[in-house]
């Protein structure tokens, strides 16, 4: 993000913080979320609150990095920051100066599978904030001023990254574990590729993508029903009907074990460390969650933290998380402790990984992750954004419209013997990998 648009979304959030916290005094469960559909067939869910005059919206495509051509590598990124740089009749600093006199939050970014805007504005200014989003996706100006401009911000962004062992070993992970598929490309481009991009590139990439089709929409605040469905199609409306992109082929890690390491003068070495996951609508996936949570996932009570952290201060921080994408699944990890101290901790995340997988958490390991997870999961209720956020998430993986009442149920429903037989089943200590880099000794 350039450092305009950071200046400009302080002063918006200067003027919408007072009014940001969504009213979530009761449980989550009391979160009603309708649907909304538009005259021309546009699906919103929304969750109205009336408390503050403020609204905030969140959209996604399935349109990330993954679908940029080979050799455009940071094609959906570029497009992200250009979106706002200018649309319809006015160019980057009219379009950017409108927002900002209306107090209108605008924003675009990309992963590898999602395309993802939001929106914050107040009640008063919505009509305007919507014809804003509706001219940005379909009449972006892509002036060339403004694409070299972002360009030359992603090409010092790329060589700034290139100096830093945490986005090295990212690296190092994706190309070696999807060597020959679109996730193994990075998202932010490289030097080449970025300059390769041309005008043409971009405006195909909006018509191939951002399509009805495949639209998905999150709103929260202050605004019935009848009112969204005008406003859905003011945004939206323009899109063209279908997508044109193909999909992107589904993929096996190649993660078979052993480690990587990529030699880099730094007194502390980076290690990322994955194996393959569990789909998000896999029956067991709720049992892995909480097992994770156990393993690394739970901050200051989990297993490697408790062994790495606490009992021998070898590193400020070691977690590990699930990560379900689109087209392939993942159990990911990462650590950074002092060169000489690399092996010993790559040691731990092993034994750990194989003293779980063979005989599972306890009891009250299992009693603690539950506790943990079902009472901490209002806290996700914090802001209209936030909602918005986890509303679009529920539409992408095809979940219920009442997951917020039903979550914690899930995990209640956890038992010992479910994440006993899953740590078994899903915990491969042979084909856990690790991309090291740095200075690490005795490795």
């Amino acid at each position: 993000m350039s450092a305009r648009r950071r200046i400009a979304g302080l002063a918006v959030a200067s003027v919408l913080g007072a009014l940001a916290l969504f009213a979530v005094s009761a449980a989550s469960a009391a979160v009603e979320v309708r649907k909304v559909v538009s005259r021309s067939g546009i699906v919103a869910w929304l969750v109205e609150d009336h408390s503050n005059p403020i609204l905030s919206m969140s959209f996604g495509f399935r349109a990330g990095g993954s679908f940029d051509p080979a050799g455009k590598e940071g094609l959906a990124e570029l497009t992200s920051i250009l979106l706002d740089e200018g649309a319809g009749p006015m160019d980057a600093l009219a379009f950017q100066k409108k927002l900002e006199s209306l107090s209108i939050r605008l924003e675009f970014e990309v992963g590898r599978d999602q395309f993802h805007g939001s929106l914050r504005t107040l009640s008063r200014n919505r009509d305007a904030a919507f014809e804003m989003i509706g001219l940005a996706l379909t009449r972006p100006r892509f002036d060339a001023d403004a694409v070299e401009r972002m360009r030359a911000g992603l090409l010092s962004g790329y060589l700034r990254d290139s100096r830093r062992p945490r986005y090295l070993a990212r690296r190092a992970f994706w190309s070696s574990a999807f060597p020959d598929h679109p996730y193994g490309r990075p998202v932010s481009g490289t030097t080449k590729s970025l300059g390769a991009i041309t005008r043409a590139d971009l405006q195909r990439f909006v018509a191939d993508n951002l399509t009805r089709d495949n639209l998905f929409v999150g709103v929260v605040g202050d605004v019935t029903p009848a009112q969204l469905e005008v406003l859905l199609d003011k945004a939206f409306g323009g899109l063209p009907a279908k997508r044109r992109a193909r999909p992107v082929p589904a993929a096996a890690p190649k993660l078979e074990g052993g480690l990587v390491v990529k030699r880099f003068d730094t007194p502390q070495s980076v290690a990322m460390f994955g194996q393959p996951g569990l789909p998000r609508r896999h029956p067991d996936y709720y049992a892995a969650y909480v097992l994770n949570h156990i393993l690394g996932g739970g901050g200051f009570t989990s297993r490697l933290y408790l062994q790495i952290r606490e009992k021998r201060g070898l590193a400020y921080s070691v977690y590990s998380y699930l990560w379900p994408m689109r087209r392939t699944s993942l159990l990911l990890g990462a650590v950074a402790t002092e060169n000489a101290r690399v092996a010993e901790s790559v040691a731990i995340v092993r034994k750990e990984w194989t003293r779980i997988a063979e005989a599972g958490p306890t009891a009250e390991e299992l009693a603690a992750a539950r506790k943990y997870l079902t009472g901490s999961y209002p806290l996700r209720f914090s802001s209209s954004s936030r909602i918005a956020d986890m509303l679009v998430g529920l539409q992408f993986e095809g979940l219920e419209r009442d997951y917020f009442a039903r979550r914690n149920g899930y995990i209640e429903k956890v038992t010992l013997a479910d994440v006993r037989r899953v740590a078994k089943s899903l915990l491969k200590p042979d084909r856990l990998t690790f991309f090291i880099v740095g200075k690490p000794a005795g490795l």
